[in-house]
């Protein structure tokens, strides 16, 4: 009897804990969907048109499947996405699919969202507690780039890094840019600050580098729009002719600098945002037919575009 009285008391205040938080613990959490109806994306900052390509790519599966869609613009706001997952769970959502802004912060979130029965796929960068997660092979990504960027320099000279904000894809494209360096004893990697992602702020600390570093005649950005941030840095220095710049996305606007004469943008090593929303709604789909997920991390390949192959580029 006493272990009965036990075992009631403890779910007593199982559900007194669940209706004060707003949400059912995982272990009392509703059955996953049977199928995905209804799916929340959430985007990091939908001023990069990199997010803007994952939408579109978001929409057409979202139809596809006959499914309705809800983009959410976290604005690289951790507190947002925070809210905007407590949204989805209030609206009943089948499916998040998330580019996270902090990976082990929005953990918490997310497991609110599992405890709601809502399958969560990571895209673009892992986030902690997703089912799974379909990213771009960022290492291999930085490595392509570079590879590229210190062969046109001749395999020495002076190079700057424009990192980014620090989640694990934007680590490992500056990882895999570092990794070649080691091939090039006549590379010197002299400067690395962050920029916000972003073409302005690229710019911004692009300049503040070429300054105190005046003999660079290289740059990776770690995304195409500080890579293109770099670009106006350059030429606003008067040094379009002696810099060469890449960038990592693949990006409608990359491809039209690639294209533009003259220009100090000389390769980008691709990402396919579509493609990464199609594989993480077709996982979704898997889980909710009860199907094993045959990896819980897909890596998509890169690919080097250039002058030379960009006309032959498929694009977002």
């Amino acid at each position: 009897m006493k272990i009965i009285h036990k075992a009631c008391l403890s779910m007593a205040i199982t559900a007194v804990v669940a209706a004060t938080l707003g949400f059912a613990p995982a272990a009392l959490a509703q059955d996953a969907p049977k199928k995905i109806a209804r799916i929340g994306l959430m985007v990091q900052d939908m001023s990069n048109p990199f997010f803007s390509a994952m939408t579109k790519g978001g929409k057409k599966m979202a139809a596809e499947i006959g499914a309705t869609l809800n983009v959410q613009d976290a604005q690289l706001d951790l507190s947002n996405q925070n809210t905007q997952i407590d949204a989805f769970i209030q609206q009943g959502v089948d499916l998040i699919v998330i580019s996270a802004v902090d990976e082990a912060g929005i953990e918490p979130a997310i497991d609110r969202a599992k405890a709601a029965g809502i399958i969560v796929v990571a895209v673009d960068t892992p986030a902690k507690g997703a089912d799974a997660a379909v990213m771009t092979n960022a290492v291999q990504a930085g490595e392509k780039s570079c590879d590229y960027l210190f062969t046109q320099m001749g395999g020495k000279g002076e190079v700057l890094l424009v990192d980014g904000t620090p989640i694990q894809t934007i680590i490992d494209r500056i990882k895999g840019c570092k990794n070649v360096a080691k091939n090039y004893p006549g590379i010197r990697i002299v400067g690395q600050q962050s920029s916000r992602n972003d073409r302005a702020s690229g710019l911004a600390v692009t300049t503040d580098m070429l300054t105190a570093h005046p003999d660079v005649t290289g740059i990776f950005g770690m995304n195409d729009p500080s890579a293109l941030g770099a670009v106006l840095a350059v030429e606003q220095a008067g040094k379009a002719g002696d810099i060469k710049v890449t960038g990592v996305d693949g990006s409608p606007e990359a491809v039209d600098e690639l294209k533009r004469s003259g220009s100090p943008f000389i390769g980008t090593a691709t990402q396919n945002p579509g493609e990464m929303v199609h594989q993480a709604i077709r996982i979704a789909q898997d889980i909710a037919a009860g199907k094993p997920v045959a990896s819980r991390t897909v890596l998509i390949p890169s690919v080097l575009v250039t002058r030379g192959n960009v006309a032959g580029y498929p694009g977002w």
